[in-house]
């Protein structure tokens, strides 16, 4: 077969199949088109997700009649004042989306110069049907109707309406993250689904745009590195850890002002989260990263959803150390509680216990009975015999402790002070704003892992010899493992030793765990290592393998604590970074404030 051109019209449609997949690609160009243009507000249109109908109204330049006609021709743009492609500032340059969208859906474009009178111009499926004035203030309006309607290969490869406009709104809140400057407004099938006033501050607009819950639960980033061409600077909102989501549709990303979906930003963010959050589970993140543009390539997809870094380990660094930063500065903070939470308390009834409401329990209820007559230092409620067995039963065994010295004052810790243990497993603090629950495992996992890192950063961890060595028994694959990375282990305290083809010795164990259990904590080790990414640094591995230790030389659920241990618990959590959540992710505690107790006791 021999070479031939392609005719103008196929051309376009195979262009269009790069630029335009669905409605939201479509809309994103226009959208782009719209802000790139100059507009301080942008109203969007869409009928049926997309499908049916799409317009995009702003008030920015304006085309005249003659930069209509080239925006509709391929490779024409006005974003490309001269041939430096790598200096790029707009959204987009390649001059493919107008004509692309316009060859497989009926186009209508209306524009408007200040000063000057409108035009409009209708292109159906390739062919100019009919350009004239067009009266509207200045600005511009794009309607696309019918899209793909006569390409039914495409067509039917479209989803449902509403998840057509679920995308379609994804598309648009992300740009709209990136300009707090400028306006938007979306409408649905004649309902407004969307609309974000022009604000100053980037953190007020993702607050917005997401979750109002965000704004409570989050940390601000700001971090600045230079480079050879001017600064890195990162900005942006992330989420506690114990704020977090099952999908990682939350996470935003902009690069320069762009929004992007870059699995080295991506990676960076999971690892600046490592140890904080379980594996199923993700950050809520917007992240604002502004480079120098000889930093950065930004034409390495037709979308312009992927970019490549000149210097992509910097990148990742400023990214993870920012995040850290920010998160350690967080503290001991935890996501707070919701009125959900508050609505699993069970609430006691009005009605007299053992019958119906206005029964008298018989038996002497009236001041007559013989409890009633029992000294008050002789009632024993174990010890009586009443008709009422379930109302008079034995009250909950506590323990009483002598108060050799005062009782400290709750406005003096964030986190109070220890009032009791509740099923031998959650420490019930009293704090000077609400009542505190710490769960004692979780809450000591942390600490163990944070004092690990910090004996680190000084050298090795101490270590603790074994007066009898133990062996323990694993497959080879696992063995050789751990032999591969005896010398990292060694640096947290923990000596092992091949002993066998199946089988290590362990000969000393890190002293911050106290009496751990050797054998399941070089078990979980191997399996910790075999799921490792050789793609991970040494200290990201070096970090998983402190998590695990930390779990097994953590004060376990179960363990009766003294007044003293609980109140020296609540003070080092209130100085350690990160103790806000486990190892996991999962909090380690939350806290019910006064107006939430009231609300409990119908008091508010």
């Amino acid at each position: 077969m021999s070479i031939r051109r392609l005719p103008e019209h196929l051309v376009n449609r195979i262009a269009a199949g790069e630029v335009v997949e669905r409605p939201a690609s479509a809309l994103k160009e226009l959208v782009e088109n719209a802000i790139d243009a100059g507009a301080g507000r942008i109203t969007v249109v869409l009928v049926d997700g997309g499908t049916a109908r799409i317009e995009v109204v702003d008030d920015g330049c304006g085309m005249t009649p003659a930069d209509m006609a080239l925006a509709l021709e391929r490779h024409a743009t006005s974003k490309l004042p001269d041939e430096l492609i790598e200096s790029v500032v707009t959204l987009g340059f390649r001059g493919e989306a107008l004509p692309s969208i316009a060859s497989v859906a009926r186009l209508t474009i209306e524009s408007r110069v200040r000063g000057q009178e409108g035009w409009s111009r209708i292109v159906d499926n390739g062919r100019v049907e009919r350009e004239a004035p067009a009266a509207l203030p200045p600005g511009t309006r794009v309607i696309v109707e019918d899209l793909f309607a006569r390409v039914p290969a495409r067509r039917k490869f479209l989803r449902s309406p509403r998840a057509e406009y679920a995308a379609c709104l994804d598309v648009v809140r992300r740009l709209a993250m990136a300009r707090p400057d400028i306006g938007f407004t979306i409408e649905h099938d004649g309902r407004r689904a969307m609309s974000a006033m022009q604000v100053e501050d980037r953190p007020g607009r993702v607050a917005t745009l997401t979750d109002r819950a965000l704004a409570d639960n989050s940390v601000a980033i700001d971090i600045e590195r230079p480079v050879e061409s001017g600064m890195l600077v990162l900005g942006g909102v992330a989420s506690l850890p114990t704020y977090n989501r099952g999908i990682a549709d939350h996470q935003y990303l902009f690069v320069n002002g762009r929004p992007v979906k870059d699995r080295l930003l991506m990676g960076a963010i999971r690892g600046a989260y490592a140890e904080m959050l379980p594996r199923d589970r993700h950050a809520v993140v917007a992240l604002f990263l502004d480079v120098p543009t000889d930093q950065v390539d930004v034409n390495v997809h037709p979308a312009k959803t992927e970019v490549r870094f000149r210097d992509p380990a910097m990148v990742r660094g400023l990214i993870v150390s920012g995040l850290r930063r920010a998160l350690d500065a967080a503290g001991h903070r935890s996501q707070r509680a919701s009125d959900s939470a508050l609505s699993m308390w069970q609430q006691g009834t009005a009605s007299p216990p053992g019958g119906e409401e206005g029964a008298r329990p018989q038996g002497g209820w009236d001041g007559e009975g013989m409890h009633q007559r029992l000294p008050l230092e002789n009632r024993s409620y174990a010890s009586v015999s009443d008709a009422r067995p379930t109302f008079f039963a034995a009250p909950p065994q506590a323990r009483a402790e002598p108060a050799w010295t005062p009782p400290p004052q709750t406005s003096a810790f964030p986190m109070g002070v220890a009032r009791g243990q509740v099923a031998k497993t959650y420490i019930v603090a009293e704090a000077e704003d609400g009542l505190v629950l710490v769960d004692q495992h979780a809450a000591h996992e942390r600490l163990v892992l944070e004092r690990m890192r910090a004996a680190l950063v000084g050298g090795t961890i101490a270590s603790q010899a074994l007066l009898i060595p133990e062996v323990v028994e694993l497959d080879e694959a696992g063995c050789d493992r751990l032999e591969s990375r005896a010398a990292e282990l060694s640096e947290f305290g923990l000596d092992l030793e091949r002993f066998g083809p199946r089988a290590m010795l362990v000969r000393a164990t890190p002293a911050l765990l106290g009496q751990s259990d050797p054998k399941g904590l070089v078990t979980d080790l191997a399996d910790e290592l075999a799921a490792f990414d050789e793609a991970l640094s040494l200290k990201e591995r070096l970090d998983a393998v402190a998590g695990t230790m930390a779990c097994h030389g953590s004060v376990r659920a179960g363990r009766i604590l003294s007044v003293t241990e609980m109140n020296a618990l609540l003070r080092e959590m209130e100085i350690t970074p990160h103790s806000g959540q486990c190892n996991h992710g999962r909090p380690t505690w939350v806290k019910l404030a006064h107006g939430d107790i009231e609300k409990l006791f119908g008091r508010k």
